[in-house]
């Protein structure tokens, strides 16, 4: 897995993640009750941390593997992107509930990604 691909990933994540930030307190402070905003923040928060990480690991790439790029990747998306969609939905009396089960997916593949970090 090439250092680039780290480096791509994190800053893409970063950037969504300034941007969402953005958007959640400006324009969706309207349209979110307080439980809503922390929720979306939480995604953006984790967002952002994983973001770092892949960064940190793409300028140290002599110390990755797939396994931490897949897990850090993947599990990022499923666990911030599906509190994105659970909090606007829900918003909108649109809850997709289906989203519900992937949180913790997302979640398990980061931890996954940070044990194969630590087992490197």
């Amino acid at each position: 897995m090439t250092q680039q691909i780290f480096i791509t990933t994190g800053a893409i994540f970063g950037m969504l993640a300034v941007l969402f930030g953005a958007f959640a307190a400006h324009a969706l402070k309207k349209l979110l009750n307080n439980n809503q905003l922390k929720s979306f923040e939480v995604g953006v928060r984790y967002q952002m941390y994983h973001a770092i990480v892949l960064l940190v690991l793409g300028f140290n790439s002599q110390y990755t593997t797939q396994l931490m790029y897949w897990c850090l990747t993947i599990g990022t998306i499923l666990f911030s992107f599906s509190i994105y969609g659970l909090v606007l939905t829900a918003a909108l009396n649109k809850k997709w509930r289906f989203l519900g089960p992937i949180t913790p997916i997302g979640g398990l593949l980061l931890v996954c990604g940070w044990l194969a970090i630590c087992l490197r």
